[in-house]
């Protein structure tokens, strides 16, 4: 089976992220890059299903260079083999033109599971596995907690507000997947050492067959017309309980609305 796990990589959410002064687009530079958690899932969920069906895993990245890390500590964490789209044409793409540009790559490297988080941490649109599936032409099967591959044919249990829903879909198809559908494995010194020695394939806009015009900053579908940084914290309300502590911090609570 032929498997490609789209990996994101994107801000440390534990470091401050901001926007680019210059024209709007996320400050890549300013805080550490790390895998989007959710994608973690999705290898997790990749390895699995080829050792449980056999095949190889490829992880698909669309960044600039210093994505490169990610690509290594996926493939430290068994996968096969990477796939690097990384062209300058590239920067301000919003989920629309990052959508073509991935499923021009998928077309080119082929594929039989497309395998994604359901969002990334910094955009959070949720909407690229419905996206590739439509250019595609192949079934959308998302917020899988749950994966099951019989020949051609795979079903999931999809969470929901009331439990989860069993959906049925056919290969190839696009499959995205929720933090409670397993527990991703660490990379052991041996498989850290290997990924230094698996191939990672470079390609350019030209290389992928994706139209200059249909992607970047220029052409984006969405824009930031503004933006600030947030306001500092102010100090907060010290309530001192002279017996009477409960009726002052309900009386705070009302006049904030809480309560």
């Amino acid at each position: 089976m032929n498997i490609v796990v789209l990996v994101k990589q994107v801000p440390d959410t534990a470091t401050e992220r901001k926007l680019s002064a210059a024209d709007s687009t996320l400050d890549r530079a300013s805080a550490d890059g790390v895998i989007n958690e959710l994608d973690e899932y999705a290898i997790e969920e990749g390895l699995r299903l080829k050792e449980a069906h056999g095949g190889e895993v490829t992880i698909l990245t669309m960044g600039p260079d210093q994505a490169s890390d990610s690509i290594r500590k996926a493939l430290s964490m068994g996968a096969d083999k990477a796939v690097h789209l990384v062209d300058d044409a590239l920067h301000g793409s919003d989920a629309v033109q990052t959508s073509y540009a991935l499923a021009q790559v998928l077309k080119k490297i082929g594929f039989d599971l497309a395998v994604l988080g359901s969002e990334s941490t910094d955009a959070r649109t949720g909407v690229l596995a419905a996206a590739l599936a439509e250019r595609l032409g192949v079934p959308q099967l998302s917020l899988a907690s749950k994966v099951e591959i019989d020949g051609s044919t795979v079903r999931i249990q999809r969470i929901t507000d009331y439990g989860y829903d069993r959906v049925e879909g056919s290969l190839p198809a696009v499959l995205s997947v929720v933090e409670k559908i397993n527990e991703p494995r660490y990379p052991s010194f041996k498989g850290i050492m290997a990924a230094k020695k698996k191939p990672v394939e470079k390609l350019s806009l030209a290389d992928a067959g994706i139209d200059p015009a249909l992607v970047g900053l220029a052409g984006a579908t969405t824009q930031v017309v503004d933006f600030a940084d947030a306001p500092p914290r102010e100090a907060g309300t010290v309530v001192k309980d002279e017996g009477d502590g409960g009726a002052k911090l309900a009386e705070f609570l009302a006049a904030k609305k809480f309560v």
